[in-house]
C-alpha cells in the first residue's frame, strides 16, 4: 500500500480570468514515519480557505417546480449511485443546510415548520441520535430529492398534519442508514403524525441502491398517505420532474416494490378504481397527466432521458402534450417507461450534463422560436401561458430554468468509507450556467459562500455564491448567444478540475481514515471542501468583471484568452459591433414597414 501526501499550490496566471487552482502532486510516505506530518499539512492547507463577513439574515425555502434524475451503480461509469435535484422557485435562495450530527436527552422535540412557507406546523419527538447532513446527503451517504407533482387536488389539504415534504426529507436524512430505511421512516412519520403536503416524489440513494417514491395524502377525515416506492434496475436510470411516474407495480416483490396496505383500496374506496389489482397505475389514478402534465413536466424527463438514450425520438409527440388513451381503464398508452438504460454507463459529468438542457435538438427547442429574441435566449419569463385573443399559448419549461435556487449531483460511492464516499456536487442558481463544486458529506463547517444566513432573497451579500452567480446568469440572458460560450469555459475548466482532483483527495482522505485519524479526515474533507466552494466564487466574480467589460453596451471588446487587447497607444480599440442577426432585422421590417426605412443618404 502506498500511503499519500498532498503538496498544495495556490497560484495564478496572467494568461487567463480564471486563475484559482490547487495542483497535486502524490507523494509516497511511509505513514508510520510520518504521522506527525499529517496535521501539519492540514494546517497548510487551511491557509488558502477563503474566509469572508458574516451576514445574518435568512430566507424562506420554498420549491415548486423541480427536476430530478436517478443514476444505479450498474448506470455510472465508476459504480456509484447518482441522484439530481433542481430546487426551483421564484422565491428559494441558493444556500446549503447543513444539520450536524447531535444526541438528545430523552423527552426531546422537535419543531417542524414547513419548507415552502416557513409555517411552524408542530412537534414530534427526537430520537436519541440524529445523524450529521450536509444539504441533502447525509453521513452514511443517503441522499434525497424530490418534485411536487400536486396530484388529486381533495387531497392536498390534511388539518391537524405536520410532516411536509420538505421535513420528510431533512428528518429521514437524519434518522436513516439506507435508502430503505430512509423509505421507511418517511412512511412512519406520515402514519403518526398526517402529511401536510400535496402529491410528491422522492429519489432516494445509497451506495447501493436507488428509489423512488412517490406519495399524495388521503385529503381531510384520515391521517397519513398512500404511496409507492420502486427500486430502479440496476444498470438502468429513471427521472421525475412534477409530474407522478410509477404506474403499475409489483405487489409480491418487496426487494423492488414497496407500497402502503391501502393504496389501492384507498382508490376503490374514493369510486377512482374499479379495475383489477394488477392493472392499478398509481399516477394513472391519483394524479392524471394531461397535456400541461406531459408538456411542462415529463418533457423535462423526455430531455434528459434524450440526452444519454438514442431511442427517445418515439416519445417526442408524447412531450409535446399530446397524450392517449386506450385500454380497459383509459389509462394514458403513450407515456415513457419509468426507467430507461443509457447507451453508455454515465460520469459525473454526463449527469451534470442532464441537468443543462433547453431541449436543444428537438421539436421543444427553445431557441428556434419568436421568443427567444434575436440572440437565441433560451428561457421564457413567467407566467408559463399567456392568451392572444381567446386562445391559450404556452412557454417552455425546461431542465434549466432562470429559478434555481440550487441544484445538485450526489454520488455514493460503495467502494469508500462513508465520510468519503459520499459526495454532493452543489451549485446554486440556473444549473446551465452554475459551476458544480464537490462538497464531501463528512464536511463539519459549510462554506461563507453557501452558508444559510449569508443573504437572502432580498438581501444582497458581496460573498454569497447565488448573488455573484446570479450577476453572471442574468448579465448573460441580456446577449445569450455571445456570452454563454464565454461562462462555459470558466465552467468547464472548473469542473474539470475538480473531477481530476477528487481521486487524490479520496486516496489522501482514505489513508487517513485507515490510520485512525477519523478527526483529521474530517477536518482535511472539510478544509478541500470549503477552499474549493469559496475559491470558485471568487473566480465567478471575476468572471463577472470581465463579462461586463466585455459586454457592455451592446458592444463586443476584442480580446485574446481573456487579456482584453490595446492599441499600441494603449488605448482601447473599437469594439466589434455584431448588431442583429439577419432574421431579426428582416422580423423588425415585416413589422414595422416603412417606418424605419432610410430616405436619402446618411449624413450622420
Amino acid at each position: 500500500m502506498l500511503p499519500v501526501g498532498f503538496v498544495w499550490e495556490l497560484h495564478s496566471t496572467n494568461t487567463d480570468y480564471y486563475p484559482f487552482s490547487i495542483s497535486f502532486f502524490l507523494i509516497y510516505l511511509a505513514f508510520e514515519k510520518n504521522q506527525t506530518k499529517i496535521p501539519d499539512m492540514i494546517k497548510k492547507f487551511q491557509r488558502i480557505v477563503f474566509l469572508s463577513l458574516l451576514a445574518v439574515i435568512s430566507g424562506v425555502q420554498i420549491s415548486l417546480a423541480c427536476t430530478n434524475f436517478l443514476v444505479t451503480k450498474g448506470a455510472s461509469a465508476d459504480g456509484s449511485t447518482m441522484i439530481t435535484y433542481a430546487a426551483d422557485s421564484h422565491t428559494l435562495y441558493g444556500e446549503l443546510y447543513f444539520q450536524p450530527a447531535k444526541d438528545y436527552p430523552a423527552g426531546s422535540m422537535r419543531d417542524i415548520y414547513e419548507w415552502d412557507t416557513n409555517k411552524f406546523l408542530g412537534r414530534i419527538p427526537q430520537p436519541a441520535h440524529t445523524y450529521s447532513v450536509v444539504g441533502n446527503i447525509n453521513e452514511f451517504q443517503v441522499a434525497i430529492g424530490e418534485t411536487t407533482y400536486g396530484g388529486r387536488e381533495e387531497l392536498a389539504k390534511q388539518s391537524g398534519a405536520i410532516m411536509d415534504y420538505g421535513s420528510l426529507i431533512y428528518v429521514a436524512l437524519q434518522r436513516a442508514k439506507t435508502a430503505r430505511e430512509a423509505i421507511e421512516v418517511i412512511a412512519d412519520l406520515m402514519d403518526k403524525y398526517g402529511y401536510a403536503s400535496s402529491g410528491e416524489s422522492f429519489s432516494i440513494s445509497d451506495p447501493n441502491e436507488v428509489w423512488i417514491m412517490e406519495i399524495i395524502g388521503k385529503g381531510e377525515g384520515e391521517k397519513g398517505a398512500v404511496w409507492v416506492a420502486q427500486r430502479i434496475p440496476d444498470g438502468y436510470i429513471s427521472g421525475h420532474a412534477n409530474q407522478a411516474r410509477i404506474t403499475t407495480f409489483a405487489m409480491n416483490d418487496t426487494a423492488n416494490s414497496i407500497y402502503s396496505k391501502d393504496v389501492i383500496s384507498f382508490a376503490r374506496k374514493k369510486g377512482w378504481y374499479k379495475g383489477q389489482d394488477k392493472d392499478f397505475s398509481f399516477s394513472d389514478v391519483y394524479a392524471p397527466v394531461d397535456f400541461s402534465g406531459a408538456r411542462f413536466s415529463d418533457a423535462r424527463v423526455f430531455a434528459g432521458f434524450n440526452k444519454v438514450n438514442s431511442g427517445m425520438k418515439q416519445y417526442e409527440e408524447y412531450a409535446l402534450g399530446n397524450v392517449k388513451h386506450g385500454g380497459p381503464n383509459n389509462f394514458p398508452v403513450n407515456r415513457m417507461p419509468l426507467w430507461i438504460k443509457p447507451d453508455k454507463k454515465l460520469s459525473v459529468q454526463d449527469v451534470m450534463g442532464m441537468m443543462r438542457d433547453h431541449y436543444q435538438g428537438t421539436a421543444l427547442d427553445m431557441t428556434k422560436d419568436a421568443g427567444a429574441g434575436p440572440f437565441k435566449l433560451p428561457y421564457r419569463w413567467r407566467p408559463l401561458t399567456y392568451k392572444v385573443d381567446s386562445d391559450t399559448y404556452v412557454n417552455e419549461r425546461a431542465i434549466s430554468t432562470q429559478q434555481t435556487g440550487f441544484s445538485f449531483v450526489t454520488q455514493s460511492r460503495s467502494w469508500l468509507p462513508n465520510p468519503i464516499g459520499g459526495i454532493i456536487w452543489f451549485g446554486v442558481d440556473d444549473a446551465y450556467s452554475t459551476c458544480y463544486v464537490p462538497m464531501y458529506c463528512g464536511i463539519t463547517e459549510i462554506p461563507e459562500c453557501f452558508k444559510e444566513g449569508n443573504g437572502d432573497m432580498l438581501t444582497y451579500s458581496e460573498t454569497a455564491a447565488f448573488w455573484t452567480f446570479n450577476l453572471v446568469s442574468n448579465l448573460a440572458y441580456l446577449r445569450y448567444d455571445a456570452i454563454i460560450p464565454d461562462i462555459q469555459k470558466v465552467q468547464k475548466n472548473l469542473e474539470d478540475k475538480f473531477v481530476a482532483y477528487t481521486p487524490s483527495v479520496d486516496l489522501a482522505a482514505q489513508n487517513l481514515w485507515n490510520a485512525g485519524k477519523k478527526k483529521e479526515t474530517l477536518q482535511f474533507l472539510s478544509d478541500y471542501s470549503v477552499s474549493q466552494a469559496n475559491g470558485m466564487t471568487q473566480e465567478w466574480k471575476k468572471l463577472s468583471q470581465f463579462l461586463i467589460v466585455k459586454f457592455i453596451d451592446g458592444n463586443i471588446k476584442k480580446e485574446k484568452d481573456g487579456v482584453f487587447e490595446r492599441t499600441e497607444t494603449g488605448i482601447a480599440p473599437n469594439p466589434s459591433q455584431p448588431g442583429y442577426p439577419e432574421s431579426w432585422k428582416k422580423t423588425i421590417v415585416d413589422q414595422t414597414g416603412d417606418h424605419l426605412k432610410m430616405k436619402g443618404e446618411a449624413s450622420h
